[in-house]
């Protein structure tokens, strides 16, 4: 597993419960590929020790990549930090994909 080195915040609520977690640079993550789709794990080692894992299939991650693309056009632009690490991501996830 790899440091987390931003924040990810997590939410379920369930009719009766609800849960909420954040998984800061004191926690870890794995994201792979799994089956048909894409495995993510955060996971929580201190004190209040959680864990979540997430599978995606592929069409589904697709179109998740599709409509957070639709809306980046209609919010400010981001730092620049963070836009170049998000297109080095994307620019290894197109290669990966495109090699096959």
């Amino acid at each position: 597993m790899k440091p987390i080195k931003d924040k990810a915040e997590v939410s379920i609520d369930f009719p009766e419960k609800f849960y909420i977690g954040s998984f800061t640079r004191s926690s870890k993550f794995e994201a792979r590929t799994e089956d048909d789709g894409l495995l993510i794990k955060l996971r929580n080692e201190s004190e209040q020790k959680r864990s979540v894992e997430i599978h995606l299939h592929h069409h589904l991650l697709a179109d998740i990549l599709s409509e957070w693309a639709e809306s980046l056009a209609d919010e400010p632009l981001q730092d620049k930090d963070h836009r170049k690490t998000l297109a080095t991501a994307l620019k290894k996830l197109q290669k990966a994909v495109s090699a096959r």
